[in-house]
Protein backbone atom coordinates (compact mmCIF):
# COMPACT_ATOMS: atom_id res chain seq x y z
CA UNK A 1 0.00 0.00 0.00
CA UNK A 2 2.90 2.36 0.74
CA UNK A 3 4.28 1.97 -2.80
CA UNK A 4 0.90 2.58 -4.41
CA UNK A 5 0.29 5.57 -2.13
CA UNK A 6 3.70 7.03 -3.07
CA UNK A 7 2.83 6.59 -6.76
CA UNK A 8 -0.41 8.53 -6.33
CA UNK A 9 1.51 11.37 -4.67
CA UNK A 10 3.62 11.90 -7.80
CA UNK A 11 2.41 13.96 -10.73
CA UNK A 12 4.19 12.00 -13.45
CA UNK A 13 5.87 8.70 -14.25
CA UNK A 14 8.50 7.73 -11.71
CA UNK A 15 11.18 5.09 -11.30
CA UNK A 16 11.44 2.42 -8.63
CA UNK A 17 14.56 4.15 -7.28
CA UNK A 18 12.72 7.48 -6.97
CA UNK A 19 9.84 5.78 -5.16
CA UNK A 20 12.24 3.97 -2.85
CA UNK A 21 13.98 7.23 -1.99
CA UNK A 22 10.65 9.01 -1.37
CA UNK A 23 9.45 6.22 0.91
CA UNK A 24 12.68 6.24 2.90
CA UNK A 25 12.48 10.04 3.20
CA UNK A 26 9.00 9.58 4.71
CA UNK A 27 10.50 7.17 7.25
CA UNK A 28 9.07 4.02 5.68
CA UNK A 29 11.60 1.21 5.94
CA UNK A 30 11.36 -0.73 2.69
CA UNK A 31 13.94 -2.43 0.52
CA UNK A 32 14.50 -1.49 -3.10
CA UNK A 33 13.85 -5.12 -4.08
CA UNK A 34 10.46 -4.93 -2.37
CA UNK A 35 9.62 -1.76 -4.32
CA UNK A 36 10.53 -3.50 -7.60
CA UNK A 37 8.56 -6.62 -6.66
CA UNK A 38 5.52 -4.53 -5.69
CA UNK A 39 5.64 -2.49 -8.91
CA UNK A 40 5.89 -5.71 -10.93
CA UNK A 41 2.82 -7.09 -9.11
CA UNK A 42 0.93 -3.82 -9.65
CA UNK A 43 1.79 -3.99 -13.34
CA UNK A 44 0.62 -7.61 -13.63
CA UNK A 45 -2.65 -6.75 -11.90
CA UNK A 46 -3.27 -3.77 -14.20
CA UNK A 47 -2.97 -1.08 -11.54
CA UNK A 48 -0.11 0.87 -13.16
CA UNK A 49 0.90 2.06 -16.60
CA UNK A 50 4.54 1.59 -17.55
CA UNK A 51 6.80 3.43 -20.00
CA UNK A 52 10.55 3.30 -20.52
CA UNK A 53 12.88 6.26 -20.39
CA UNK A 54 15.67 6.81 -22.92
CA UNK A 55 17.99 4.45 -20.99
CA UNK A 56 15.37 1.68 -20.95
CA UNK A 57 14.48 2.07 -17.28
CA UNK A 58 10.84 1.35 -16.48
CA UNK A 59 8.81 4.26 -15.13
CA UNK A 60 5.46 3.79 -13.40
CA UNK A 61 2.23 5.73 -12.96
CA UNK A 62 -1.10 4.68 -11.43
CA UNK A 63 -3.54 3.47 -14.08
CA UNK A 64 -6.86 5.33 -14.26
CA UNK A 65 -9.91 3.34 -13.16
CA UNK A 66 -11.28 3.27 -16.72
CA UNK A 67 -8.29 1.43 -18.20
CA UNK A 68 -4.77 1.83 -19.49
CA UNK A 69 -3.60 4.90 -21.32
CA UNK A 70 -0.96 5.63 -23.89
CA UNK A 71 1.36 8.56 -23.25
CA UNK A 72 3.62 10.87 -25.18
CA UNK A 73 6.73 11.28 -23.02
CA UNK A 74 9.42 13.95 -23.33
CA UNK A 75 12.83 12.31 -23.66
CA UNK A 76 14.54 15.30 -22.05
CA UNK A 77 12.51 16.16 -18.94
CA UNK A 78 10.13 13.21 -18.57
CA UNK A 79 6.94 15.27 -18.91
CA UNK A 80 4.11 13.03 -20.10
CA UNK A 81 0.65 13.57 -21.44
CA UNK A 82 -2.06 11.02 -22.19
CA UNK A 83 -2.98 10.76 -25.86
CA UNK A 84 -6.16 9.67 -27.64
CA UNK A 85 -5.31 6.13 -28.62
CA UNK A 86 -8.71 4.93 -29.83
CA UNK A 87 -7.31 4.15 -33.30
CA UNK A 88 -4.55 2.02 -31.73
CA UNK A 89 -7.07 0.19 -29.53
CA UNK A 90 -9.35 -0.52 -32.51
CA UNK A 91 -6.37 -1.70 -34.58
CA UNK A 92 -5.24 -4.08 -31.81
CA UNK A 93 -8.77 -5.44 -31.34
CA UNK A 94 -9.28 -5.93 -35.09
CA UNK A 95 -5.89 -7.59 -35.51
CA UNK A 96 -6.56 -9.95 -32.62
CA UNK A 97 -9.95 -10.91 -34.05
CA UNK A 98 -8.57 -11.40 -37.57
CA UNK A 99 -5.74 -13.59 -36.28
CA UNK A 100 -8.00 -15.58 -33.95
CA UNK A 101 -6.46 -14.31 -30.70
CA UNK A 102 -8.13 -13.30 -27.47
CA UNK A 103 -6.90 -11.48 -24.37
CA UNK A 104 -4.33 -9.54 -26.43
CA UNK A 105 -2.15 -7.03 -24.62
CA UNK A 106 -0.05 -4.38 -26.29
CA UNK A 107 2.51 -1.71 -25.53
CA UNK A 108 2.81 1.53 -27.48
CA UNK A 109 5.59 3.91 -26.50
CA UNK A 110 5.63 7.42 -27.92
CA UNK A 111 8.54 9.71 -27.09
CA UNK A 112 9.62 13.10 -28.31
CA UNK A 113 10.86 16.46 -27.07
CA UNK A 114 8.24 18.75 -25.55
CA UNK A 115 7.94 22.41 -26.57
CA UNK A 116 9.55 23.69 -23.39
CA UNK A 117 12.61 21.49 -23.80
CA UNK A 118 12.83 22.26 -27.51
CA UNK A 119 12.94 25.98 -26.72
CA UNK A 120 15.80 25.54 -24.27
CA UNK A 121 16.81 25.23 -20.65
CA UNK A 122 15.47 28.68 -19.69
CA UNK A 123 11.94 27.30 -20.12
CA UNK A 124 12.64 24.56 -17.57
CA UNK A 125 12.87 24.82 -13.83
CA UNK A 126 15.14 22.89 -11.46
CA UNK A 127 16.21 19.41 -12.54
CA UNK A 128 14.62 19.82 -15.97
CA UNK A 129 11.08 20.14 -14.58
CA UNK A 130 8.63 22.44 -16.30
CA UNK A 131 8.48 25.88 -14.73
Amino acid sequence: MAVLSALYERADFTSAQELHEALETEGIAIGLTTVYRTLHALNRSGQVDVVRDRTGERLYRPRPADGHRHYLVCRDCGFSTAVDADPVERWADNLAETMGFTDVEHTVELTGVCDRCRVGPTARGPAGQHA
